[in-house]
């Protein structure tokens, strides 16, 4: 009886359903190199990717581009991340100095009234300003409009 396991060496340059290679193309692809609908590698490029370099609909990785993307620095509609690549000037935009996230809820509220939004929600352990992301968001915006 043959047993399977996963010591197999990655192939140079891999195609299919979750394909794992130095190059990896298709489906679930796992690579240094990865291209396809939800690839995993350290250059990613498809629809959803993780990767240290990731181009992608929706992404994840240390420097990412897309719709929705997360990483240390970031370009796209919406993002998450302490520096942003701004397309439009090409530069780097830091993120804002002031605080955004408070300890407790009563502090988050009282940067709520400053910002001409009130409430206050909840984002892991700490607080943020305004009763939604949304509302945060737009109020945050219209702040630094006016400034």
């Amino acid at each position: 009886m043959k047993t399977s396991d996963c010591s197999h060496q990655p192939k140079l340059i891999a195609t299919g359903i979750a394909p794992l290679g130095i190059v990896a193309i298709g489906v679930v692809p796992m690579g240094v190199i990865a291209i396809g609908v939800v690839p995993m590698g350290v250059v990613s490029l498809g629809a959803v990717g993780m990767g240290l370099i990731s181009v992608a609909a929706v992404n994840m990785g240390v420097v990412t581009a897309g719709i929705t993307t997360m990483g240390v620095a970031w370009a796209g509609l919406v993002g998450m991340g302490p520096i942003r690549i701004d397309p439009s000037r090409w530069s780097i935009a830091q993120a804002p100095k002031e605080s955004t996230m408070f300890p407790s809820k009563d502090l988050a509220e009282k940067k709520a009234k400053q910002l001409g939004c009130s409430g206050a929600h909840a984002m892991g352990g700490e607080w943020m300003p305004c009763s939604s992301m949304d509302e945060y968001v737009r109020a945050y915006a219209k702040s630094k409009a006016l400034n």
